[in-house]
């Protein structure tokens, strides 16, 4: 049984390519990383209501450090 693929911008499950719909354009191209980061941001924010935006972003930058598609970027590796 083959293991599950996760997306390389955010680690959703995939079951092909190394992106999910949700991280790429029209076009199936990665979206900026200004896009990704302020939709990952959104999504915390939802997720918990309470926090505040620079600790969404604090914590959003330090996952996306974590996922091939961002590891080098420069707005996660200056941090």
């Amino acid at each position: 049984m083959s293991e599950m693929r996760k997306c390389e911008s955010c680690s959703m499950p995939i079951d092909s390519g190394i992106y999910c719909h949700y991280c790429v354009d029209e076009n199936g191209n990665l979206q900026s990383f200004e896009e990704r980061f302020e939709k990952m941001v959104q999504w915390s924010l939802k997720e918990e209501p309470n926090m505040s935006r620079e600790e969404a972003e604090k914590r959003t930058r330090a996952y996306m450090r974590t996922l091939p598609a961002w590891k080098d970027h420069p707005n996660v590796v200056a941090d």
